[in-house]
């Protein structure tokens, strides 16, 4: 009979590495909280903020704001930093578009923010639910603003134009990390095939906001963040979001280091350089996080940029 070592029981493959004293997620028992629960649960919903462990969610859900998962919590690819499940994912609910937009009605909210898992599995990769769900949120709720956070929709051909058909507000699609991380990172995505979809968003509706986000700890450099900033302003985007990756657990990449307030600020300022509309860079930067102010000042800068424009 063979002795098991007991050091190697049980033994992480990445341990978690302490946080910092400046990463600390807001904590309430507020009603309102409580309030946004219940909704979501009431019309057995889906949100990233649960499905993806977000740090912000007591702070998001306590003004009311969630981001709806669309097409289930499967998903068909293995991302390296994602809490997403990975599986075969179930057949599509067809009343969901119109959940989706009850929700949003009784949130009573100004600015929706829909996401959704990966679809390989989809002849169109999502694109058709996808548009029936803004469809019925704008029925439903005629002055909400709405943004989507969608999948790259890669090998799906036209797909995605389904998506901006139905003119969301804001088209967002996270390139996520530097392409020299993508094999480890993102095996199941390309770099490129993300710039092209942002790139012919905006080539086909100059009217939609572009947004990406970048997660910052993964083993990257400062070179190649400033390069993948250059890449989305060659592809028009309009805003970026800049977090800090945190390691959900000991099997999923390993957190390289954390990058202190001030490289978040010195990253910041390098991406307002470049010409984006709008920067968010902070430790808790998530997609949606303060989505609804955000698009606030993404219309104040765009009527700014116009004016100066015209004036010169």
């Amino acid at each position: 009979m063979k002795i098991r070592h007991p050091e190697k029981i049980n033994k992480p493959i990445n341990p978690i590495k302490k946080k910092p004293n400046w990463i600390r997620s807001k904590l309430t028992n507020s009603q309102e909280f409580f309030l946004t629960k219940s909704i979501v649960n009431q019309h057995k919903l889906k949100t990233v903020c649960q499905e993806a462990n977000c740090p912000n969610i007591t702070e998001c859900w306590s003004k009311r704001h969630a981001t709806f998962l669309i097409m289930g919590e499967i998903c068909t690819r293995a991302c390296a930093f994602c809490d997403v499940i990975t599986g075969k994912p179930k057949a599509l609910n067809s009343l969901e578009p119109i959940k989706i937009a009850s929700a949003i009605k009784k949130l009573n909210l100004k600015h929706a923010v829909i996401t959704s898992v990966d679809r390989d599995d989809l002849i169109d990769g999502g694109a058709n639910h996808f548009y029936e769900v803004i469809v019925q949120t704008k029925k439903q709720n005629p002055t909400t603003t709405i943004e989507v956070l969608t999948p790259d929709f890669l090998r799906k051909g036209d797909s995605y134009k389904k998506v901006i058909e139905a003119k969301p507000d804001v088209f967002n699609h996270n390139i996520e990390t530097v392409p020299g991380l993508y094999r480890q990172i993102r095996p199941g995505s390309r770099y490129f095939a993300s710039l092209e979809l942002l790139k012919n968003t905006k080539k086909i509706n100059k009217n939609i906001f572009t947004k990406s986000g970048l997660m910052v700890g993964l083993g990257e450099n400062k070179d190649e963040i400033i390069q993948v900033m250059d890449d989305l302003r060659s592809a028009e985007v309009d805003f970026l979001t800049i977090g800090q990756y945190l390691q959900p657990s000991v099997k999923h990449h390993p957190l390289d280091r954390y990058y202190t307030i001030e490289e978040f600020d010195e990253l910041k300022n390098v991406a307002i350089s470049k010409g984006f509309l709008l920067v968010s860079s902070s430790p808790l930067t998530r997609s949606s996080y303060h989505a609804d102010e955000d698009f606030a000042v993404l219309q104040k800068n765009r009527l700014s940029q116009t004016n100066a424009q015209s004036i010169s």
